[in-house]
Order: C-alpha cells, then sequence, then structure tokens
C-alpha cells in the first residue's frame, strides 16, 4: 500500500514537472498552465521552508 502511495506521489511530480516545462516553451493549454503554476507554488513553499528549517538550525549551534 505504501509503495503504491509513494507511485502516485512520484507520478504526480513527474506530471507537474512535464507541464512546468510545457508551459515554459509555449503553446501549453491552460490547464496545463495552471499545473504548472501550482506546480512552481509547491516548490517554493518546500524551497521556503527548508530555509527556514536550516536558519533556525545555524541558530542554535552558535
Amino acid at each position: 500500500m505504501l509503495v503504491l502511495m509513494l507511485s502516485v506521489v512520484v507520478l504526480l511530480v513527474i506530471g507537474g514537472c512535464v507541464c512546468v516545462f510545457w508551459a515554459a516553451r509555449g503553446g501549453a493549454p491552460r490547464w496545463a498552465r495552471g499545473v504548472a503554476k501550482v506546480t512552481l507554488l509547491g516548490s517554493e513553499l518546500a524551497r521556503s521552508a527548508d530555509g527556514s528549517s536550516r536558519s533556525r538550525q545555524s541558530d542554535g549551534d552558535d
């Protein structure tokens, strides 16, 4: 069951990356541009969450 869930997540990530690439090249339909925006937003949220956790860890090490 866990393998199935992870497989679905990986397929969604790959699909999001394909939509980002397609939208960047131009000519993508509206739904693909929407998926690309959601994918890029998710990556920005993950990046900011990772950065804030790193800054908290470095503050504690001083």
